[in-house]
């Protein structure tokens, strides 16, 4: 059977999936309702939220296992090594899958099943979606674990040129396993408003968690100094997190209630209705691979202003974009740029442009070669596989050996107890999606 006409049977893994809200959750579940249409076999495998825990559909037919594994730390559940190999073993049997697909470098569930899928022989596929650094303790941590798992992947995914450049130095990992496949965006459901905003007031709309990372503390820098400046503008901040004490604080202390809006956490399925209330998206992020929210934005209609790291400046064209580096005064002549040129931004030939540029469709089509490419790499035993390892470092090359050898014997031992015949198949639900053209048509029909 040639690529092309393979069909894969695919698990989906990582801590971060719905209910949670975030680029990530969004990625998997746009890109699982893309490959079920194509007729691929997708089933995602995540920990257990709240009450949520089990098997749930969800739309399309796509198939959800939260496995009873709670969060231990920002959604990450507690890394056991070993402790999750026995479940996700009997999900790897009962759903009869060809390729394992990781998403996010911190998610603990991720590593340990693309452990795990190695040990037994599976294909393994890793998508990287945040940069790091190379020098705190927290990134030379993460660094290793990544290392770790990518000396044994068959293939990689990175959503931006400079996501791919910092995945393959922090990972060794070689260049020509790694693709670029960049996230996309639900234009059906992200349109701009049928009327126009005037320019009378100028909104400024931030939507963000509110943490250091996506440059929480900038925005307590701009937001003032924004509002001194231009006596028309206001400013609607939507998200939460631990800096929102900060943003709140400086509210009060320039007395800024009229013009700085909170509306805390948004729900995903209102992020639009905030988004077309503005005219100015305002993007802090102190480090981004990618950035779903800009791509929201724009597909809305509005006027990006975006710091300069990362790989934001791969994501719109430079008419659709004023990019500044992370330092409040430059922050505030971007804006101050962008609300001189808004007067030019029709909000629907932008969002036609975004409907050009940005498909799910086509992102599935490209992550489905990548699947093509990881089953034809060669199949290796455990002996041949530890030597990846030790080109890991001298002492942890040494250490991750010792941890494959133990992880293969549990596995021998999981198979004396419970043999992989005796695990029972479950039926193939067939695919939903085989008369549809794409996931964005679907939409557009709903809502006509």
């Amino acid at each position: 059977m040639d690529g092309q006409s393979r069909k894969h049977r695919i698990l989906m893994v990582s801590d971060f999936f719905f209910p949670n809200f975030g680029g990530v959750e969004s990625h998997i579940y746009y890109l699982s309702q893309c490959l079920l249409k194509l007729g691929h076999k997708v089933v995602v495998m995540t920990h257990a939220y709240g009450k949520r825990s089990g098997v749930r559909y969800v739309t399309g037919g796509l198939k959800v296992y939260y496995v009873p594994w709670r969060p231990f730390l920002m959604q990450n559940t507690l890394p056991t090594l070993f402790m999750t190999f026995p479940i996700i073993r009997t999900i790897l049997i009962r759903e009869r899958i060809s390729v394992v697909h990781g998403h996010q470098a911190f998610s603990t569930l991720c590593h340990e099943a693309l452990m795990h899928a190695r040990t037994m022989g599976y294909k393994v596929v890793f998508t990287d979606h945040s940069l790091y650094g190379f020098a705190d303790v927290g990134s030379i941590h993460m660094n290793k674990v990544l290392q770790f798992t990518l000396a044994d992947i068959d293939q990689a995914i990175c959503v931006s040129h400079t996501s791919k450049e910092n995945t393959v130095l922090r990972s060794g990992i070689s260049p020509d396993k790694v693709f670029m496949v960049p996230n996309a965006v639900d234009t059906a459901m992200f349109t701009p408003s049928s009327n126009r905003l005037n320019c009378d007031e100028i909104i400024i709309v931030v939507i963000s968690r509110l943490v250091y990372r996506k440059g929480a503390d900038l925005l307590v820098e701009i937001i003032p100094e924004v509002c001194r400046l231009f006596p028309k503008v206001r400013f609607i901040v939507g998200g939460d997190g631990p800096k929102r004490v900060r943003l709140e604080e400086m509210r009060e202390k320039f007395s800024l209630q009229d013009r700085v809006e909170m509306l805390g956490a948004v729900p995903h399925a209102q992020v639009r209705s905030v988004l077309i209330s503005g005219h100015i998206f305002l993007n802090s992020s102190l480090t981004e691979a990618f950035c779903i929210a800009i791509l929201e934005a724009a597909s809305c209609g509005l006027l990006t202003v975006s710091t300069r790291v990362g790989g934001v400046p791969e994501v719109l064209p430079d008419d659709m974009i004023v990019l500044a580096e992370p330092d409040p005064e430059d922050m505030v002549r971007a804006v101050r740029q962008a609300i001189d040129i808004l007067p030019g931004i029709d909000p629907q030939i932008m969002h036609r442009r975004m409907k050009k540029l940005y498909s799910w469709d086509d992102v599935a089509k490209r992550t489905e070669i990548v699947y093509d490419r990881a089953m034809q790499s060669s199949n290796t035993n455990l002996l041949n596989r530890l030597p990846r390892y030790l080109t890991c470092g001298a002492w942890a090359g040494k250490l991750f050996c010792l941890v494959m050898i133990i992880n293969y014997l549990v596995w021998c031992f999981l198979e004396f107890l419970q043999p992989a015949e005796g695990i029972e198949e479950v039926p193939d639900i067939g695919p939903l999606h085989i008369h549809s053209d794409s996931v964005d048509d679907q939409c557009e029909a709903q809502g006509n």
